[in-house]
């Protein structure tokens, strides 16, 4: 029997061997590329131009307002809703929404034609009814003459008197009827109350219309305001003449209003209470939504002005500045908008250096001019 132990150690050698050659191997080949690729981007970086012209500056904290933020929406100082005062059907409609009209301008005439036969009626009431009256009239002269030569009793000439006053009645009462049927009438032809654009239309032509149904909204010229709902548990905080901050959609940046109204009255189902905020630069389109941030007290935050803000599709950044210069594309998010710029909630720290003025020309990877710290 041949004793196999010499064999079996001097395999388990030759493999060890091999292993320990094949890890040296790859550090070393994994060091070389490393050195390879840091050289390239030495060279690179090296190669790139360095960028000049925009203005940088360190983040640092700032006071802001606590706020609570109330929803709302925006409306006009100056509404008129037009409504008819006549029945009937609309045959002619003459504006569209967001046509400017002027006060007095006919806005929709509708179907007259029983208005207008009223008025017939009523004037030919008239005609007769004056005809009625003049003879009442020479009849009451003839008889006064015939009364003052004692031809005539007393209580014939009271019966002429009487006939006379019920004749002049009649008469007042037609012309009253006349004027009547000539008021409804020009109600057919309903105008502009006052200048100023239609902003809503709920008829069409055809429609039939029915005494007090809104049929337009008109919109004056004047201010805006928001109107808005506010939790009760702040009462105490919310007064007028309280400036408020207050963002509109479609507007990009926030405005300033000032509370000009306080409702008193809780809703109990909602448990909000109602404010109006009067805006002062700005005139926005009513019916958008707006959020009015209302002071509460005070806080710090890390703000950097609006135009440092740079988005790319879907991300949000700012550009920052490295001890070396290079410029670093950093996503950021953001919280309230204030006029003195955007809140960062995370990001940026304490002296991180920013760019805020010139992003449109910095790439990431840039080197700034004279960027470098020391």
């Amino acid at each position: 029997m041949k004793f196999q132990y010499g064999e079996t150690t001097m395999k388990e050698w030759n493999y060890r061997r091999f292993i320990i050659s094949f890890f040296l191997s790859a550090m070393i080949l994994f060091a070389a590329l490393t050195a390879g690729c840091k050289g390239n981007t030495e060279k690179e970086a090296a190669k790139r131009p360095e960028v000049a012209g925009v203005a940088t500056t360190a983040v640092s904290l700032s006071t802001v307002d606590d706020v609570y933020e109330a929803t709302g929406t925006v409306r006009s100082d100056n509404t008129s809703t037009v409504a008819s005062r006549a029945m009937g059907v609309v045959t002619s409609l003459l504006v569209r929404e967001g046509d400017t009209v002027k006060a007095g301008q006919v806005l929709l005439v509708i179907d007259d034609r029983d208005a207008a036969s009223r008025v017939r009626a009523a004037n030919m009431a008239v005609e007769s009814a004056k005809q009625n009256k003049s003879l009442a009239e020479s009849t009451w002269r003839r008889y006064k003459n015939m009364f003052d030569e004692k031809a005539l009793s007393r209580q014939e000439m009271e019966q002429i008197e009487t006939q006379k006053k019920v004749a002049e009645a009649e008469y007042e009462r037609t012309v009253a009827m006349a004027q009547e049927a000539k008021t409804y009438l020009s109600f057919t032809r309903i105008t502009a109350p006052v200048p100023g654009r239609v902003t809503q239309k709920h008829i069409d032509a055809g429609s039939m219309v029915s005494p007090g149904v809104p049929l337009l909204v008109i919109e004056g010229g004047g201010g805006s305001y928001i109107e808005a709902s506010v939790d009760a548990g702040l009462g105490d905080k919310v007064k007028t003449g309280l400036v408020v901050e207050a963002v509109v959609e479609t507007l990009n940046e926030p405005i300033t209003g000032t509370i000009r109204e306080v409702f008193p009255s809780v809703d109990p189902l909602s448990r909000t209470f109602m404010i109006k905020v009067g805006l002062k630069d700005a005139r926005p389109r009513s019916g958008l939504f707006a959020r009015v941030r209302i002071p509460v007290g005070k806080r710090e935050a890390i703000l950097v002005p609006n135009q440092a803000i740079v988005r790319k599709g879907q991300l949000t950044g700012v550009y920052v500045v490295d001890s070396q210069g290079t410029v670093i594309y950093r996503l950021i998010r953001t919280g309230n908008t204030f006029v003195r710029g955007t809140e960062i909630l995370s990001g940026l720290t304490v002296n991180d250096r920013i760019i805020i003025s010139g992003t449109e020309r910095v790439t990431d990877g840039d080197i700034l001019m004279g960027g470098k710290t020391k």
